[in-house]
């Protein structure tokens, strides 16, 4: 059997050097091509969990492996190709200002390709990859941005703009971080199904930190919810019911929130061949 995507064992992790562990003692099995919503409180340890699993927080105690390897017990060049099958996807993208969209996406795949090839991508895309980079804009609703400058673009935009990142990359496991957070309800849901369609039809591992609770329980079929850094829910999302959910966010009431229908746009649009490189 396949070793699993990402395996850990009573991992405890600080977000800094000398400060004090934020997870502690977490367990958690994720197979090939699995989707999981991760929820909690603020401060519950959602985000120090994916800079772990993007190899970026090495551990105080306990096992990590991703993809069947501790990257900490790796050289630096083979923790590095380690640390390529993961992406992560931040809240806040960092996005180079003055850097065109279809650069600031294509960035993603730098890290497969040569020194050369990288360079020519960032001074002048080609054909193929703009267009591949266009399909992915179309699909979270940003037919017109290609070519724009990612200082024109709005705080929503810019968080898309970050997520088609994920959709362009060869990344195995990709790590999202709260996407949802600048965007109204309907983008919000068309955004979350174009990313689990994505990540089902590519057959991607999806682990994403969530504070819609209802986005996550309609759209991820299991769940992980953390309290003051430690799994206290792992299993089916339809098990969320209210009183758990009550417990988890310090007696918090939550009413179910109508579903949002967003029409899906089309992504067969195709993109203006004058424009490109």
């Amino acid at each position: 059997m396949a070793p699993a995507v990402v395996e850990l064992g009573g991992l405890q992790v600080a977000p800094a050097p000398g400060a004090a562990p934020v997870l502690r003692g977490v367990h958690l099995r994720l197979q090939a091509g699995e989707q999981v919503a991760v929820i909690g409180a603020s401060g519950a340890g959602k985000t120090t969990l994916l800079l772990a699993l993007a190899g970026m927080l090495r551990p105080l105690a306990g096992r990590l492996a991703l993809f069947g390897q501790d990257p900490w017990t790796l050289g630096t060049a083979a923790r590095q190709a380690l640390r390529t099958r993961a992406l992560l996807a931040p809240q806040v993208p960092p996005l180079p200002p003055r850097q065109r969209v279809v650069t600031a996406v294509l960035a993603a795949r730098l890290p497969q390709m040569s020194l050369w090839t990288s360079l020519h991508t960032l001074w002048s895309p080609r054909a193929a990859d703009a267009e591949r980079v266009q399909q992915a804009l179309l699909a979270l609703d940003l037919p017109d941005k290609l070519w724009l400058r990612v200082d024109r673009l709005s705080g929503g935009e810019r968080q898309r703009v970050g997520l088609a990142r994920l959709l362009v990359a060869d990344a195995d496991l990709w790590l999202v971080d709260e996407p949802l957070s600048a965007l109204d309800p309907a983008r919000a849901e068309l955004v979350m199904r174009r990313l689990t369609e994505a990540a089902r039809a590519e057959g991607r591992t999806l682990v994403c930190s969530l504070h819609q609770v209802e986005v996550a329980r309609r759209c991820f079929a299991r769940t992980v919810a953390l309290r003051e850094g430690q799994v206290v829910y792992d299993g089916p999302s339809s098990g969320l019911d209210d009183a758990r959910l009550q417990a988890l966010y310090g007696g918090a009431v939550f009413a179910p929130a109508a579903e949002v229908r967003a029409d899906l746009p089309s992504v067969a649009a195709a993109l203006p061949q004058a424009m490109c490189r």
